[in-house]
């Protein structure tokens, strides 16, 4: 949704849409058209307006889609929406109407604050030890090996049995089994 479908909506949808109130946005905008009179050497323009590169960071932060979404959005690169983000980012802040009070202004005495207890106790997760055989699963080596063997009435069975390493197919087998390919073998 670009700025131009967004702008004739009411203030409260327009905050809803971008996480920022009208006038907000417009200080916004405005600090960064001064940023870019100030280029020295503009170079290429930009596929989208001011507006819009403004209200796709924004977009980025409410949201936190990551860049590929956001240029499939916007019809623009993920390196493009990456650089963009940051620019805007690092312009807003070097601005005097933007910029985040550093930690010493912070932790002056005269600063009044507003306390927001959030809760974010953390919950053990069990993990098995290290080198602990009782987490090993079953001997990778083992194969299973299917036979086949026939009934009186005329119907095959098969059963399936693992094969582990340096053992014969016939020790595995039933008796039956075991005794007619012993037989087979001999002949």
């Amino acid at each position: 949704m670009t700025y131009e479908q967004l702008k004739n909506l009411k203030p409260e949808d327009f905050k809803r849409a971008c996480g920022v109130s009208p006038p907000t946005f417009a200080e916004m905008r405005h600090v960064l058209q001064a940023s870019e009179r100030r280029k020295l050497k503009p170079g290429r323009p930009p596929k989208l307006s001011l507006e819009n590169r403004l209200l796709m960071a924004l977009q980025y932060w409410r949201e936190y889609r990551t860049y590929f979404h956001l240029g499939l959005s916007w019809g623009v690169d993920e390196s493009v929406v990456c650089r963009t983000v940051h620019q805007i980012e690092q312009r807003l802040l070097t601005s005097q109407a933007f910029h985040v009070p550093g930690k010493r202004r912070l932790c002056a005495e005269d600063t009044p604050f507003d306390v927001v207890v959030v809760d974010a106790a953390e919950s053990p997760v069990e993990r098995p030890q290290k080198n602990s055989g009782a987490t090993t699963a079953g001997r990778r080596s083992a194969t299973p090996i299917r036979h086949r063997s026939s009934s009186p009435n005329g119907r095959a069975k098969s059963s399936v049995s693992l094969l582990a390493r340096g053992e014969s197919t016939t020790s595995n087998c039933s008796s039956k089994a075991g005794s007619l390919l012993r037989k087979k073998s001999n002949v």
